[in-house]
């Protein structure tokens, strides 16, 4: 069961439970829209939440219609060149840090997700999607081109279809998202909040010392020429075995026993 509150914000709400962080957006009449104050806010939870050793999964959601419908518009018309570098850099810092905390972070998608909304979306390790989700880099057709969600979902959704998507601003459903890999898998929605819900308990269940180690191996390997990746993991995979956690997992299994965890 998710518990009180971690901190109090005014955009976003967080708690907690089993192990589990649940990040709300909470700017529902701006369906999400990400204003200067809504990001710096992540930003600040998930801090919290990776420095937290009690949290092994977080969830980001959205309050509201939708998920998230990328930049607050309102915050960027007749905003001045410092303002706007502030903004933006701002929103790299945001997807920085959903990558770089050591615990995985599931985007729990309903409605839209747009712009930097899909951005969010293609950043998170993991996403689950209701059936109705859409998204979409609209930006071409208000004569903003997406060129910082470009950056997110060209690396997760082929080149072809990535480019089509930017040039075009054209909606995609949420089973199209998962056939081209933004998304991880798509669900009935009224079954999201309950199978979001279960893949994080999955995760929660097993080593955060593997996990994280996993995670970050992940991100630091895939954008390596394929031998330098090898040499790379290889080196943490023998680390990985050192390890307290992988030594019992092993021992576990050739016992046909529960492993006991010490995270270690």
């Amino acid at each position: 069961m998710l518990g009180a509150p971690l901190e109090t914000y005014e955009h976003i709400e967080v708690s907690s439970g089993d192990g589990i962080a649940l990040v709300t957006m909470n700017r529902p009449h701006k369906r999400n829209a990400l204003s200067l104050a809504h990001m710096r806010e992540l930003i600040d939870a998930f801090r919290r939440i990776g420095a937290d050793r009690r949290m092994r999964v977080a969830i980001l959601r959205g309050a509201g219609p939708a998920f998230c419908a990328g930049h607050d518009l309102t915050e960027l018309v007749g905003a001045s060149a410092h303002f706007l570098r502030e903004v933006f850099d701002t929103c790299t810092q945001l997807m920085d840090t959903i990558q770089s905390i050591p615990q995985p972070v599931i985007a729990q998608v309903h409605g839209v997700a747009t712009a930097a909304g899909c951005q969010l979306v293609a950043t998170c390790d993991v996403a689950v999607a209701g059936n109705s989700a859409r998204f979409a880099t609209p930006g071409v057709n208000i004569g903003l081109f997406c060129s910082t969600p470009m950056v997110a979902v060209s690396r997760v959704v082929g080149r072809k279809k990535a480019m089509e998507m930017l040039l075009t601003g054209e909606p995609i459903s949420a089973q199209e998202a998962l056939v081209h890999g933004l998304v991880s898998r798509v669900v009935p929605d009224e079954e999201l909040e309950a199978e979001t819900r279960r893949l994080a308990e999955k995760i929660a269940s097993a080593s955060s010392y593997v996990v994280a180690l996993g995670k970050q191996a992940f991100y630091r390997q895939v954008e390596m020429p394929q031998q330098q990746a090898y040499a790379y993991t290889k080196e943490v995979m023998t680390l990985n075995s050192l390890a307290h956690d992988a030594q019992e997992g092993m021992c576990a299994f050739l016992e046909k026993r529960r492993p006991s965890w010490k995270d270690a």
